[in-house]
């Protein structure tokens, strides 16, 4: 089932970098912590170029590194993007994309791209 974003109602105290769309997809989160790597299925709530919030069943912590597995609206492609945990609540994250290479900056830069072709109001 493909995921429709629509204009996200959450309120923010200050303007984001990038629009935000929420979505509702599945998403695998694999954890990269040295002596515990874990998988676990999950869904992605909120996305932008940036970042995105998940739901996953997993204890992670503010700093952890993870790998998210989803297909962005509209694609049908699965895309792979690392990432930091930024905060928590819960089982709910925020995580913040990561581009320290070639492979990441080309995973993110083609999400942006699917993003902005996108017809849906966002926040």
């Amino acid at each position: 089932m493909a995921a429709t974003p629509t204009r996200s109602t959450r309120k923010y105290s200050r303007p984001r970098r990038w629009p935000r769309y929420t979505i509702d997809l599945p998403v695998r989160v694999l954890s990269q912590r040295p002596a515990n790597n874990v998988a676990a299925c999950g869904h992605g709530m909120e996305l932008n170029g940036g970042g995105m919030r998940i739901l996953v069943l997993l204890d992670l912590a503010v700093g952890d590194q993870i790998a998210i597995e989803f297909t962005p609206p509209y694609s049908g492609q699965l895309l792979t993007v690392r990432a930091f945990i930024r905060n928590r609540r819960g089982h709910t994250y925020g995580v913040e994309f990561i581009t320290e290479n070639d492979t990441d900056y080309e995973a993110v830069t083609q999400l942006e791209a699917l993003l902005r072709n996108i017809n849906a109001p966002v926040q």
